[in-house]
């Protein structure tokens, strides 16, 4: 199954287009001990757990390689925060089976050092789909173009800061000048005209952009993920208004949030209820993401 196809029957048989970030804090976890590992393994058991039972099931899961292995201590022989990545793929599948991870690791090298983090991302880890960043160039993006896996390229992102390179305006052949995000848009409908799996990685907090952008490939099928919802400020509602306005095929984006369904809470330590905020907020999401 191509990811293309691995978005829509997702999507169809979640009933939503939600996109679940799995980026725990270390500080903010509800359980602590002297073992890491143990602590993120019962954390998301207890979580799935919970969601399984109340029906609640995203369209896709994301989780952030930074926060897991930077609790590695590689010199010491330490791997407790890869090897709680790997049973979080496990508990995901488990829990959730047919659900694609995405796994959010921006690479973007050339050459053989880029087809390494594709090994790494599509083989090692064994995501359907990983996050990439184009500024290198064409020869970055191609090796991580795999038979029926998906990329998602950085187009507009989230951050305020990225408006420092995405809005410079470039000049096209034709003297036209256009910001860099609508040129790097044009490049990934090239890419994913070729593949057929390539997305653009668009945030939520610049609506009037993500509106030019969606409106741009709605028509070319090209698949969204959009970060940016919850405590970055963005909405889920409005990002499916925007959508719904220019008749995007809502099948093919994920609205992603990832704190506020993992630790709302702003402070540590968690409260008693910690288990209860993150339900009703991932509640509130698969409503104001639902097909």
């Amino acid at each position: 199954m191509s990811y293309y196809e691995f978005l829509h029957e997702s999507a169809k048989r979640c009933g939503n287009v939600a996109c679940m970030g799995l980026d725990p804090q270390r500080e903010s976890l509800p359980i602590h001990s002297q073992n890491i590992r143990n602590d993120l393994n019962t954390f998301f058991q207890q979580l799935f757990r919970r969601m399984s039972l109340s029906g609640l099931v995203p369209a896709a899961f994301k989780p952030n390689i930074g926060y897991y292995q930077s609790l590695d201590r590689p010199r010491e022989e330490d791997f407790s925060g890869s090897l709680a990545l790997a049973e979080l793929f496990d508990m995901v599948q488990n829990f959730f089976p047919q659900t694609p991870i995405i796994l959010d690791s921006k690479r973007g090298d050339i050459a053989r050092s880029s087809l390494n983090y594709a090994m790494e991302a599509f083989d090692s880890w064994q995501a359907d789909a990983v996050t990439v960043a184009p500024y290198m160039g064409s020869d970055s993006v191609q090796p991580f173009l795999f038979p029926e896996k998906g990329v998602y390229i950085l187009n507009r992102t989230s951050n305020p800061g990225g408006r420092d390179l995405q809005n410079l305006q470039v000049v096209k052949d034709d003297s036209i000048r256009v910001p860099l995000y609508q040129e790097v848009a044009s490049q990934i409908a090239a890419f994913n005209a070729k593949s057929g799996c390539v997305g653009a990685v668009v945030g939520a907090t610049n609506v009037e952009e993500l509106k030019q952008i969606a409106s741009y490939y709605q028509e070319l099928n090209i698949p969204l993920l959009i970060p940016g919802v919850g405590s970055q400020g963005g909405s889920a509602s409005e990002v499916m208004q925007i959508l719904r306005s220019v008749s995007y095929p809502l099948e093919l984006v994920r609205i992603n949030s990832s704190s506020a369904l993992t630790h709302p809470w702003k402070s540590s330590p968690a409260p008693d209820d910690w288990l209860d905020m993150c339900i009703g907020n991932l509640k509130s999401l698969l409503e104001e993401t639902a097909l």
